[in-house]
């Protein structure tokens, strides 16, 4: 019996993506469930190949023992392209098929500080808008608590 492949998800940070991964569903039945990969293994082994333009790097294998679970590859180059698959195997299985490949682009420093700017510009304007919505409530021009006398309607 193939393992995989695993279902993956990734997203961009400055240096580094994160990585998503769900292991693949077993075939096995046990009292009318569907075993994971973990009751009928206990751990699991998983490798990340890591693919930029000019070169593949295969990171060392982890174990893992959990269905859904994340990991940070790390210390990558800002705005690089780098494509990311995911292989599962077991110490009693090996023959597993790896997920198809994810890209994404790494964040830039120039994007990061955009987030940064449009993060503090919309604060500021919140603050601001709050400020003035209290100051015409205490004018009176907005929410009037008591009705204007008679003779000035």
């Amino acid at each position: 019996a193939f393992l995989g492949p695993p279902e993956v998800n990734i997203s961009s940070c400055l240096t580094c993506i994160n990585v998503t991964i769900k292991l693949p569903t077993s075939h096995l039945r046990k009292n009318e469930k569907l075993w994971s990969l973990i009751d009928v293994y206990r751990e699991l082994d998983y490798g990340i190949t890591v693919k930029t333009l000019d070169e593949e790097h295969k990171r060392p294998q982890k174990k893992i023992t959990e269905e859904i679970f994340s990991t940070v590859i790390e210390e990558l180059y800002p705005n690089r392209n780098y494509c990311v698959s995911v292989m599962v195997a077991a110490s009693l299985n090996k023959n597993s098929i790896p997920s198809d490949w994810k890209c994404v682009t790494t964040d830039s420093v120039a994007q990061q500080d955009y987030y940064t700017a449009a993060v503090a510009g919309a604060i500021c304007f919140s603050l601001i808008l709050a400020s003035a919505l209290k100051c015409m409530h205490a004018g009176g021009y907005i929410l009037q608590t008591s009705s204007l006398p008679h003779s000035l309607v």
